[in-house]
């Protein structure tokens, strides 16, 4: 039984038309290699997928730049050109955008003025008086920052030096409070210890006032032998 003949119109199923897509690709890549083989030509195929997917296929005896220049030379045209001359134009149009910008970036040092009429002057001025504006705001905004910051680190450092006296006072309130009631006993300790040491000097007073005495005696009994 024959295979019916299939109707020649988009696939709708997305996975039925990447599956024909993909058997009818290697049939073709098939028959250009049997080309290629029975006949010595020159083929090249070039085939993107609707996902964008590349495939190729080449003649072992040529390459694909190859076919492009015998393709240009047999017609007698050039498929680059129209290319060139768009990459032309867009260099020709990125180096005026970039004079243009040097310039302006001279004009708002001060330099390059001299082909300035006065109103572009002006224009000038007000675009560099909004830009300062802007510069100021910042740096404002940056030392308000900074400043807050600066705050906001003293008030920490604030709250942990009172957390750790208020920590400190509760742990040590008994110590505290001792010194307090026993006031009148330092004070009395204090008078006792003082007295002690007036005491320890009198007794150091009265041994040199004997050592003086007996001292003298002798030096008299001395000379009271020696008169006799």
């Amino acid at each position: 039984m024959g295979r019916g003949k299939i109707e020649i119109k988009r696939i709708e199923n997305a996975t039925n038309r990447q599956v024909t897509y993909s058997k009818r690709r290697n049939g073709i890549f098939k028959k250009a290699q049997e080309l290629t083989v029975l006949c010595d030509a020159k083929v090249s195929l070039i085939m993107f997928s609707n996902t964008g997917k590349f495939h190729e296929f080449i003649s072992n005896s040529t390459s694909t730049k190859k076919m492009f220049d015998q393709y240009q030379k047999t017609m007698g045209t050039d498929i680059w050109a129209t290319h060139y001359a768009r990459m032309q134009e867009s260099l020709r149009k990125l180096k005026e955008i970039n004079n243009k910008l040097r310039r302006e970036i001279r004009q708002r040092i001060g330099e390059d003025l001299d082909g300035l009429s006065f109103e572009e002057m002006r224009n000038l001025e007000q675009k560099m008086t909004a830009n300062v504006d802007v510069v100021r705001d910042r740096k404002y905004h940056v030392i308000k920052t900074q400043t807050e910051t600066y705050k906001k680190k003293v008030r920490n450092l604030e709250e942990r030096q009172g957390n750790i006296l208020l920590d400190f006072e509760s742990k040590y309130e008994d110590s505290y409070g001792l010194v307090d009631n026993g006031a009148a006993e330092y004070e009395s300790a204090v008078t006792v210890a003082n007295g002690a040491t007036n005491l320890y000097a009198f007794r150091l007073h009265n041994q040199n006032l004997h050592h003086h005495h007996h001292g003298a005696g002798s030096f008299g009994s001395s000379n009271n032998l020696r008169l006799n």
